[in-house]
């Protein structure tokens, strides 16, 4: 606590060696910051600048690339600054929208993944409703939803846990995340339950959507010809590697806050890294690479580029 300035501080704790890896750990970040801005910018431009881009599905994904733009900038510059500082500390009120950031940004991440599997089931299994259903309308509510609603659900459970009194200032992490709630002083069921709650709509119930979701299209498409089987794999894949890569490293996550075990800076720390660094930086390459028609003005930018 700072009386002069009346700011609490909070310490995190989540290094290891930083005094001995302290220039590794910086050029790590920044190597990683730059990537995912540049990786994840020339996905949206790609998407905003070429008219047969301007499909429901590649809008998705360009608000998925939004995001991770979002989410780094509010995790990484503060990483940079960390690396090369004496103290590791953080206001208590920088924390909690660092903390806010990252979840908001993670739920809605779910909800856009959703959004995805849906339109892949629309287009495969019923591909004659699909201009019907998919509409500016329809595209337009699934983003608003997508940013909206864990906003608003990530802001009430900061709301209630900001005002409760701070008892420990040491956070066992190098960002602000649900470890926030073990700081204060006495836990209630009302913070358990809004977690729970929070946790349901922005993760499980997206999550078994989208499951349910591939499942139906799977049988839809053993059922028919090879060219749709094909379209099935084609555009369903890169869906299911980004979920499963976001649901394990999002449900480890929040497995470390909930359980009382004292968990090695180690562990903390790759898991920590895994989340911060994996889906920003793969989600891009993984788009760029699977996604056809995105990949083909990839190659065309880079061969333009090269000939400049």
């Amino acid at each position: 606590m700072d009386d002069g300035l009346n700011v609490t501080y909070i310490t995190l704790d989540g290094y290891v060696e930083l005094n001995k890896y302290r220039y590794l750990y910086f050029v790590i970040m920044l190597t990683a910051y730059i990537l995912i801005i540049c990786s994840n910018s020339i996905i949206v431009y790609l998407i905003w600048s070429h008219q047969n881009l301007h499909e429901p599905m590649y809008i998705f994904i360009a608000a998925l690339s939004v995001n991770s733009v979002l989410f780094s900038t509010a995790i990484y510059p503060k990483l940079l600054i960390d690396s090369l500082s004496e103290k590791q500390i953080i206001s208590h009120a920088a924390c909690f929208f660092q903390w806010f950031l990252f979840y908001s940004s993670g739920g809605s991440d779910f909800l856009l993944l959703a959004a995805m599997a849906y339109d892949r089931y629309v287009s495969i299994c019923k591909p004659l409703q699909y201009p019907t259903i998919m509409r500016t309308t329809t595209v337009n509510i699934c983003l608003g939803l997508a940013w909206l609603l864990p906003a608003c659900q990530v802001a009430g459970g900061v709301a209630i846990i900001a005002n409760r009194k701070i008892c420990y200032f040491t956070l066992k992490g190098i960002i602000c995340n649900s470890l926030v709630q073990k700081l204060i002083c006495v836990s209630s069921r009302v913070i358990s339950v809004y977690g729970m709650i929070g946790m349901f709509t922005i993760g499980f119930f997206p999550v078994f959507f989208i499951l349910f979701t591939y499942t139906k299209i799977f049988i839809v498409s053993s059922r028919s010809c090879r060219e749709v089987r094909r379209k099935a794999a084609q555009t369903c894949l890169p869906h299911l590697i980004v979920l499963i890569n976001f649901s394990c490293l999002f449900a480890f996550d929040m497995i470390i806050a909930r359980l009382e075990y004292n968990f090695p800076n180690v562990v903390r720390l790759i898991v920590t890294l895994q989340m911060i660094l994996f889906s920003p930086v793969f989600n891009p390459i993984i788009y760029g690479v699977k996604m056809k028609e995105i990949s083909k003005h990839v190659k065309r930018l880079f061969c333009s580029v090269k000939q400049t």
